[in-house]
């Protein structure tokens, strides 16, 4: 009869409050510029206070949150100078990544990014918005994964989890960049299977900065208004 396996402990109340706070930040449902009162946050997660300042703790040293006197902690909205630069170096580390997968990418992986493609267009086309930057992200990964599975994979993780998504700005709401962005992963699929490393490489890049621009665009328009 086999044995059990270890059991994992129950995370703490602050890894509790920490996961949570982390994951409304980088879905966008705590936006740029949120104040988060401790008090607040507390309340509505059923927890103390203590586990909450905890946590806020670590998402400042994620620099997901900054601290200002008499304001407390508030969630970071990049400006256009960090957005072009947190963009930039994407576009580097991600097209890097698809030109080593043009290079390296076996039946497996192009039929798995293939799959979430097409999952992605029948979401799109059903109206079924809520789950495509997720999927998204995964194809982005797995791309630079297949690339650079040695530490470029992991690259591209640290750099997409180093800032939250800035407010009002979803690239998959917008219909008209939501078919170009399919049509770029269309492209992009496509060099791989051609297993032309610059034309990837060139998707990829034209792809992430073309994102950022539409972010820094937006960002500009709830400034004006």
């Amino acid at each position: 009869m086999a044995q059990p396996g270890p059991v994992s402990p129950p995370p703490s109340k602050a890894d509790y409050v920490y996961d949570v706070l982390r994951r409304e930040i980088h879905e966008s449902r705590l936006p740029g510029g949120t104040s988060l009162r401790a008090a607040a946050v507390a309340a509505r997660l059923g927890v103390s206070v203590t586990p909450v300042r905890e946590a806020l703790r670590r998402l400042e040293t994620d620099r997901l949150v900054t601290y200002a006197a008499h304001r407390g902690a508030t969630v970071v909205d990049l400006g256009p100078d960090a957005l072009r630069e947190f963009y930039g170096v994407r576009a580097a580390v991600e097209g890097v990544g698809a030109r080593f997968a043009a290079t390296r990418i076996d039946a497996a992986g192009l039929e798995r990014l293939e799959s979430l493609h097409d999952r992605m267009v029948r979401d799109a086309a059903r109206g079924r918005t809520a789950r495509l930057a997720a999927l998204s992200d995964e194809l982005h990964l797995a791309v630079t994964d297949i690339g650079g599975p040695a530490f470029l994979g992991g690259q591209a993780r640290a750099i997409r989890t180093s800032f939250p998504v800035p407010q009002g700005a979803s690239l998959w709401l917008d219909p008209e960049l939501r078919e170009a962005n399919l049509a770029a992963h269309a492209d992009l699929i496509a060099a791989l299977r051609d297993r032309d490393p610059a034309r990837a490489e060139r998707v990829m890049v034209a792809h992430v900065t073309a994102s950022g621009q539409f972010r820094i665009d937006a960002q500009g328009h709830r400034t004006r208004h």
